[in-house]
């Protein structure tokens, strides 16, 4: 699998999704300047989370207009899987390539711990190695991950199956105590009609490596590996 990481002004988790691919790619991914538009193919996009442009206007508003991203996006409609994770979902939404907006989060504080997730759909490339109902553990840490949508595209969501991931308790529950921040339906993680496009908001990469108390996370990189060979 060949693999591109986009880093921005701001990015804090660029290194981190990039230390889990090379574990599960065993080469490291191609680091790609927010500036750039012509990079190599690829069979993976990541977005990472972080504060790209620190938040201003809005979180990921100014990283969504960068020449990468839109390239990000061209290659995105041909087809190539694109990941977005945190900062990474915020700006696939504000650029057009998942629906829904990630808000303020309810309690209007930033939070950061682990969380638990539900798996509404095992799905190549990006959850193929979780099987569905399956509670894993993942860390979260936004002030801005409320997803919320109008009724209807949430509907459809619903209806398409493009809900990947729902925050619940212990036991695969999906409660109002296990939603962290007050997102519409305890959603966690979507991806687009077509598939090949997943926002999260919970950080897969930092719970990837026995060393970091857990690798709960390290089926996704390897479902992708998997998946591109």
């Amino acid at each position: 699998m060949k693999a591109a990481v986009i880093v921005f002004p701001g990015s804090n988790c660029d290194r981190d999704v990039k230390v889990a691919l090379a574990q599960s790619m065993g080469t490291p991914p191609l680091m790609v300047w927010h500036r750039e538009s012509d990079f190599p193919s690829v069979d993976l996009i990541v977005v990472p989370g972080g504060f790209s442009y620190g938040d201003y206007l809005r979180a990921g508003a100014m990283a969504a207009n960068s020449p990468a991203m839109a390239e990000t996006s061209r290659r995105a409609d041909r087809g190539v899987a694109v990941l977005g994770i945190c900062n990474g979902f915020q700006i696939l939404a504000e650029a057009g390539l998942l629906p829904g907006v990630l808000m303020r989060n309810a309690g209007l504080t930033f939070i950061c711990r682990d969380v638990h997730l539900r798996v509404e759909r095992s799905l190549a490339p990006f959850t193929g190695r979780y099987r569905q109902g399956q509670v894993i553990r993942i860390p979260i840490a936004h002030a801005d991950g409320n997803y919320f949508t109008d009724e209807d595209t949430l509907k459809r969501l619903e209806d398409g199956g493009q809900v990947v991931f729902r925050y619940s308790d212990t036991e695969g529950n999906v409660t109002g105590p296990a939603n962290p921040n007050g997102s519409l339906d305890n959603i966690a993680a979507i991806v687009n009609e077509a598939g090949n496009v997943l926002g999260m908001m919970p950080h897969p990469e930092r719970l990837a490596d026995p060393l970091l108390s857990g690798t709960d996370g390290r089926a996704m990189f390897e479902g992708l590996v998997e998946a591109f060979g």
